[in-house]
Order: structure tokens, then sequence, then C-alpha cells
């Protein structure tokens, strides 16, 4: 995966921490109205729709209507194509924390 279009819009919304948490409420709690989103944000509705809308565009959330209410609802395939896309940079820290590591441990036993 490359960093293109898609990928810029989702980590364009995971920027916001509103966004990142109305994921983790979605994540935890399942489809929610927008009603009981919102409740857990001082904000104009306005404002929180347009997270929402943020979201949707991202591909992070996707919305469907149950009679007056809209439900929405945790998708989760983008943020997998972001954690691959991480990897080789998690497996890079990874490898420089080792050789530190190791570095250490030959100067504390050179000192003993």
């Amino acid at each position: 995966m490359t960093v293109e279009a898609p990928a810029g819009r989702v980590f364009a919304a995971l920027a916001s921490p509103v966004r990142r948490e109305v994921l983790r409420l979605l994540r935890e709690g399942g489809p929610q109205p927008v009603t009981d989103l919102a409740a857990h944000f001082d904000m104009a509705r306005p404002s929180f729709s347009e997270h929402l809308r943020v979201l949707r565009e991202a591909e992070l959330v996707s919305e469907k209507k149950v009679g007056r209410q809209r439900l929405y609802r945790l998708e989760a395939a983008p943020l997998y194509e972001i954690q691959e896309w991480l990897h080789p940079f998690e497996r890079f820290w990874r490898e420089k924390l080792t050789g530190l590591r190791e570095l250490l441990d030959t100067m504390e036993q050179e000192t003993e």
C-alpha cells in the first residue's frame, strides 16, 4: 500500500482526538445512533456532523438509516491497511532499540 488519497484521508481523520474518540466508542460499544455518539461531546451538532463526515469519507465508519435514527458502525479495514503500511517502520525501530540494548549491555559489562 502506498500513501495515496485513501490512506491520506485515514491519516487526516485520525489526526483529530474527537474522531479517534468516536472510533473508540464504536469499537467498544458497537453500532450506535448519532445522538448517542454526540452526547459524549460538548460541541454543536453541525460540528459533530462534520467529524462524522470526515470519518465516512475515510471509510472508517458506515452509516445506516434505521427508522428515524442513523446508526454508525466502525469499519476497521482502513485501519488494517494503515497498520500494514506502518509495520516496516515498527520493525525498523524495534531493531534500533534492540541494538541500543545490546550496546548498553556491552557497556555495562565493560564497567564491571
